[in-house]
């Protein structure tokens, strides 16, 4: 069965750090992709905040290896421990994406755990559109 992951920030290509950068080079690219929420500007990485109307977020979505490490070491790189979701930043969730000519498909996403604050949200909900930092 297929894996599919929707990037919205920091695991896009060309916006990956160098420690994550392998792994999201083993991702194979779908298309674009769009969930309902609000994009959060945290300063060096966005924060998604999901919804079931109103303004999308824009990323990327891909198909997952079949290799269960890889989504092991996205979760070690996003801080996400499955065994204790309270406490992270960020959780991993499924949740239906909307991608090119109308298909639909189940991804992970990794969700802010947090309020936001005062953190300005990202116009468009579109953080590859950020000047790079």
């Amino acid at each position: 069965m297929k894996r599919y992951l929707f990037s919205y920030g920091t695991l896009l290509p060309g916006r990956a750090p160098a420690e994550i950068a392998p792994v999201v080079r083993r991702l194979r690219r779908v298309g674009r992709g769009r969930v309902h929420g609000r994009l959060y500007d945290l300063g060096d990485y966005p924060g998604a905040v999901l919804s079931k109307t109103g303004p999308v977020i824009a990323g990327q979505v891909f198909e997952l290896p079949d290799d269960p490490d890889v989504l092991e070491k996205l979760d070690e790189y996003e801080g996400f421990d499955p065994a204790h979701p309270q406490g992270n930043l960020f959780v991993r969730k499924r949740r239906l994406v909307n991608i090119d000519k109308g298909k639909r498909v189940w991804c992970w996403i990794y969700v802010y755990n947090r309020h936001p604050g005062n953190a300005p949200s990202v116009a468009g909900g579109d953080f590859s559109k950020l000047r790079s930092r």
